[in-house]
């Protein structure tokens, strides 16, 4: 596979994942939408490897994505946790949880992607990975998943918007042709 070829597929895993990663944010139990968030980020580095000729490992995988995420726990980990919790707040609680852990999820999954990317690319592998020389470009890419994450979840509530206002037309255009209808039957006929 050629390398432009490779870099492609590469970022299109990382957009799906991070994607993917958002929907944990809809899980209603604390704790397991970390677990998934786990499960589809450790996908993510395998199919990463897989494109890369890497091979792959769970354990050194899960010992990576803590090494990384680890270094965002003063602030925005602290915050993931904060939004997971509140999904035990009922209503108000659960929607607010549900959005931030979404945004942090695919966040955090676009910053281990792209952070993996580069890292393939200048020939690296797994096993000389160190997450220590690589904390300010996965802040930065943080920073700019955050940015993409914000934008998926801004895209998809407008396309519900859509979805929801072509429903209400089209029940609205099915009521208004019921009540012609009934209207044209309940006339009187004109007798000849």
């Amino acid at each position: 596979m050629e390398s432009a070829e490779r870099l492609s597929n590469a970022n299109d895993a990382v957009k799906n994942h991070m994607l993917a990663s958002m929907a944990t944010g809809l899980i209603p139990i604390p704790i397991v939408d970390f677990v998934a968030l786990t499960g589809i980020q450790l996908n993510m580095l395998h199919s990463l490897g897989k494109q890369y000729d890497v091979p792959f490992s769970n354990n050194v995988g899960k010992s990576i994505l803590s090494s990384l995420l680890g270094g965002l726990i003063p602030v925005n980990l602290g915050k993931w946790a904060a939004g997971s919790l509140a999904k035990l707040i009922p209503i108000g609680g659960t929607a607010a949880g549900m959005v931030s852990t979404a945004i942090f999820g695919g966040a955090s999954t676009y910053a281990v992607g792209k952070v993996f990317i580069q890292h393939f690319e200048s020939g690296g592998t797994f096993l000389t990975f160190d997450p220590n020389k690589v904390r300010e470009h996965f802040a930065a890419e943080f920073a700019k998943g955050k940015e993409e994450a914000t934008a998926a979840y801004q895209e998809q509530q407008a396309e519900k918007g859509k979805e929801e206002t072509t429903a209400v037309y089209q029940e609205q255009q099915a009521e208004k042709g019921k009540e012609e209808a009934t209207a044209a039957y309940q006339e009187p006929q004109a007798m000849p």
